[in-house]
């Protein structure tokens, strides 16, 4: 039976414009091949969201074929012809005789078909920075006579300035957010199991909201006193109790774009200490906010923030966000000091004022927003309030 594809999460136009960015890159770096193995990369150039990536997988662009050629494990082909937009004889599904073979492994079927295009005497481009050493070497050991350009991140600096198509469904990530942050607010209570918390949470996540369902769950954290001092750890078994804090951090989903966001909660009447601080993080929010503008670097809104908590007698001594798109964080840019890299509009990030600043207190509140030709549209909309249940 043949394979019918579902509507598309983006038109076949956005992905053959995104196309001919990469390829322009090509260009520039005098490649005839391209060999992407990052699957957040992979998502941007195709649309495939499945998460195969933990084996290997190759989408191999040339500037001679229209389309780029992925190549994958057999059992998951199928995904790639349901979800990409590629014609089905570009997904290439290689033998599960290569899946937990010492000897080979599918990046030699990756490497076979750049061969069989001509790529053993060319230029390659390869993200070496996503590579083992081992298969680094394999590409290197198999194509002796090709030169090896590395391009770990030259598709996610085309990423980081996105298209109307992909701002709409970050808005669309922004609104499934806020319904998670409402819900947390909901049934956040004393005597009540953090791990029924956010088995709500993430119920609302994935049912979505305004008719948009969210397509993944994407990392959630949920740090309660004693542990607000952490950032990275999950919900536990232990009970709400009254003069509990709650650190919460969730992502909504769309079609593998994330817009995140970061609320405080607490039970009964919060401390004096946790008050000032939540003053202080708000004002910086909002003076950082209104640094943002075309022409404006990272860093001059890292230093908006810093200098305005510091007033208040509060540091932060860890970066104030990233830029944000795809499988939530992007590598190229960060709202830190020194980080000149400059704002340009449709460009969007997560402005992730998380304080942590003893082992046993902390504070956290965020926005995504996108950068504007004037200023920054904030998409997440939840209250900018320390919520006291």
């Amino acid at each position: 039976m043949p394979i019918v594809k579902g509507p598309q999460a983006f038109p076949r136009a956005e992905f053959l414009k995104r196309l001919s960015a990469v390829k322009a890159e090509m260009g520039r770096l005098e490649i005839d091949t391209l060999i992407v193995g990052n699957s957040s990369d992979i998502t941007y150039l195709t649309g495939y969201t499945a998460k195969s990536g933990y084996v290997p997988q190759g989408l191999v662009i040339s500037l001679k074929d229209e389309e780029p050629t992925f190549i994958l494990r057999r059992q998951d082909a199928p995904a790639a012809m349901h979800q990409t937009f590629m014609d089905r004889s570009k997904v290439i599904g290689y033998p599960e005789a290569l899946i937990g073979n010492p000897d080979k492994d599918g990046f030699d079927a990756v490497i076979d078909f750049a061969i069989e295009l001509g790529a053993a005497n060319r230029a390659v481009g390869l993200q070496l920075g996503y590579l083992s050493a081992k298969s680094a070497e394999k590409f290197k050991s198999r194509l002796p006579n090709a030169r090896i350009v590395d391009c770990t991140r030259a598709i996610a600096w085309i990423r980081l300035i996105k298209s109307d198509l992909e701002i709409s469904t970050m808005r669309d990530a922004a609104a499934i957010a806020d319904a998670g942050i409402l819900k947390a607010a909901e049934v956040i209570r004393s005597g009540v199991r953090e791990a029924d918390v956010m088995a709500e949470v993430a119920a609302q996540l994935a049912r979505g909201t305004n008719g948009k369902a969210g397509t993944d769950l994407a990392s959630m954290y949920l740090c309660t006193s004693p542990r607000t001092g952490t950032c990275h750890i999950r919900w536990s078994e232990d009970v709400i109790r009254d003069g509990s804090q709650i650190n919460l951090e969730i992502g909504g989903v769309r079609h593998g774009y994330v817009s995140a966001i970061m609320r405080t909660f607490f039970v009964g009447t919060p401390p004096d200490r946790l008050r000032r601080l939540h003053d202080a993080e708000v004002s910086g929010l909002e003076v950082a906010l209104g640094a943002v503008k075309p022409g404006a670097t990272c860093s001059d809104v890292a230093n908006a923030f810093y200098r305005t908590i510091e007033k208040a007698g509060f540091q932060k001594d860890s970066r104030c966000g990233y830029a944000i798109g795809i499988d939530w964080s992007e590598p190229t840019a960060s709202l830190k000091d020194g980080d000149m890299t400059e704002l340009k509009p449709k460009m969007t990030f997560h402005l992730m004022l998380g304080n942590w600043i003893e082992e046993d207190f902390g504070y956290v509140i965020s926005e995504t927003f996108c950068v504007t030709e004037t200023g920054c549209e904030v998409l997440t909309k939840s209250p900018r309030q320390l919520f006291k249940l």
